[in-house]
């Protein structure tokens, strides 16, 4: 998602939060609770997953002569 794109879904969410915990007597609890979990999805970021340090191989010791 690209930040312009992030930035539109966070602006929908906000301005539904805003129109619906606004008026609690014109919505339902759901409309609430999703308008809450619209807000909480607009905050994640797309964040590649993480990648494993390489641990390198321990290396044989020299032979004892």
């Amino acid at each position: 998602m690209t930040p312009d794109e992030q930035i539109a879904k966070m602006t929908k969410a906000i301005n539904q939060a805003i129109k619906v915990l606004g008026d609690p007597f014109g919505s339902s609890p759901g409309d609430a609770t999703r308008s809450i979990q619209a807000l909480k999805e607009s905050l994640l970021k797309d964040v590649p997953p993480p990648v494993a340090p390489k641990v390198p191989l321990p290396t044989p010791a020299p032979a004892a002569s």
